[in-house]
């Protein structure tokens, strides 16, 4: 029987994507002298496919309208596709003009690698933060009498316990958005939460824009729904807003999965300006915004950015979800979070969830409802571990990989280090053997064989331990690293 559609829903969705003259031109860097001007023309935009900042499938401007752009000739143009074609990272249809793709060989194997013994290993492949001692046994004693309030009720709650919709409620409100408790769902995560969303709100097929790089985890929800994820760049400065609206004009995706502050991996914010403009494009296309701001609380270097529903003025939320979770700013292992939508929706997610979990546990909820009130006696010093042992990674590095580089992001968990070639796969296979664990660029995109040249370096760790991995990681590299195939599925990234 046909699943009952949701008001949620529309019917219809459109399809194509092509990537603007304009675009392509302001992502090409400058002039650099080199001749042939086509072999360079041609290796930069296969730098931009292989860096992820042009995704794959992505139909290239017509020559003419590039060869204006970039003010060359129509052969230099011509020659540069030509020889694109050649290498691999483009094919042409005829009438239907010339896609990016990768060459053959260049995906990654699909093998997970085996983990050393734990007490041998340092683990950089999950970025979070574990309590200072004492911090839950004390939670625990005050929840006693809150709990002994819930031992002579059913237990059930699938909205979420009625005192910590409120608090998170509130917590919305504090910051700039104004929420009831009607508006929250709590969740067993912030995972958890995107999976009800998927659920509900998309089916097999449907398009799904996701960053690129994002986090992995939400990826695989995506591909595990049998949704299609399409591709929008996030680079070191940031994102290419143009980009977002034109494919959300030209795709019209049922969903957008976007991590504006502190992006996973990249560390990147988005700028106010940015939002509005993302909020906008997202009404226009009838897209469902969900708005992953589980990193929100780890401002190093800047205040606490608004929440991203704010930005799209009276009216302007109704089509975000937003997704929050205690994972990162408290601890992993309450797996307590949120999302906030729509009252209505609210009600239908809630319905989803019965049909897999009934509600989440009591004491964890009364737990996360401690630990959240507080918020401003726990998060500073928190804050202040992360940016001590950000200095440190980073000076490690400088230290003992200075070829590598990187730019300090302004809050979140890791450092999206640049190795300056594409060897990243090869290095964690390596640095096995050295005791530590670390994932390549790959895992964090949307396409296989792209961010071979990239890691993330989470910061969470003590700083003697970070100097540790560093150096093992540096041993690993100037024993040399074996040639072929590299590049593997992650067993877990967090």
């Amino acid at each position: 029987m046909a699943a009952k559609p949701s008001p949620f829903r529309p019917a219809d969705r459109g399809a194509g994507r092509a990537l603007g003259s304009r675009q392509l031109a302001a992502l090409l860097p400058g002039p650099a002298g080199a001749r042939p001007a086509y072999r360079h023309l041609a290796q930069a935009i296969s730098a931009l496919i292989l860096d992820g900042r042009i995704a794959l499938r992505m139909r290239l401007p017509a020559e003419r309208e590039l060869a204006a752009a970039l003010r060359v000739s129509r052969p230099t143009v011509t020659a540069a596709y030509d020889l694109l074609r050649e290498s691999g990272y483009a094919h042409s249809r005829r009438g239907s003009g010339t896609w990016t793709a990768l060459p053959e060989g260049a995906a990654p194997s699909g093998v997970t690698r085996a983990l050393p013994p734990l007490d041998t290993t340092i683990d950089l492949a999950r970025a979070a933060l574990g309590l200072p001692d004492g911090v839950l046994a004390g939670a625990l004693a005050r929840i006693v009498p809150r709990l002994a309030e819930h031992e002579h009720t059913p237990g059930y709650h699938p909205y979420g316990l009625p005192e910590l919709r409120a608090a998170v409620a509130e917590r919305f409100t504090r910051r700039g958005l104004a929420t009831v408790p009607e508006q929250i769902l709590v969740t067993a995560g912030a995972q958890h939460a995107l999976t009800l969303v998927l659920g509900l709100l998309a089916e097999p097929g449907d398009r799904v824009l996701v960053e690129h790089p994002s986090y992995p985890n939400a990826l695989e929800a995506i591909r595990r729904a049998r949704l299609r994820p399409v591709a929008v760049p996030v680079a070191d400065d940031g994102w290419d807003v143009g980009i977002i609206e034109s494919t959300l004009h030209q795709v019209v995706p049922q969903l957008a999965y976007l991590i504006p502050d502190f992006h996973n991996p990249t560390g990147s914010l988005m700028p106010p300006g940015q939002r509005a403009r993302v909020l906008r494009a997202a009404q226009r296309s009838g897209t469902w915004l969900v708005v992953d701001e589980t990193m929100a609380d780890l401002a190093l270097d800047v205040p606490a950015p608004a929440h991203f529903a704010s930005h799209g003025g009276p009216g302007g939320a109704g089509q975000v979800i937003t997704i929050g979770s205690m994972s990162k700013s408290c601890w992993g292992g309450l797996r307590i979070g949120w999302l906030r939508a729509p009252a209505q929706l609210v009600t239908e997610l809630a319905g989803q969830r019965i049909a897999n979990d009934l509600g989440g546990s009591v004491v964890d909820q009364l737990l996360a409802l401690d630990l959240l009130d507080r918020t401003a006696e726990l998060l500073p010093p928190r804050l202040d571990r992360l940016r001590e042992r950000r200095t440190v990674l980073a000076a490690a590095l400088s230290e003992h990989l200075p070829r590598w580089t990187w730019q300090l992001p302004p809050g979140g968990l890791s450092l999206w280090v640049d190795l300056g070639e594409p060897v990243a796969a090869a290095l964690a296979e390596r640095v096995m053997a050295y005791g530590v664990r670390i994932e390549g660029g790959g895992c964090f995109a949307t396409t296989p064989g792209v961010f071979e040249q990239r890691l993330r370096i989470p910061y969470t760790t003590p700083p003697d331990v970070l100097r540790e991995a560093v150096q093992r990681m540096a041993a690993a590299l100037a024993d040399g690293l074996p040639l072929g195939p590299a590049g593997r599925r992650p067993h877990w990234v967090a």
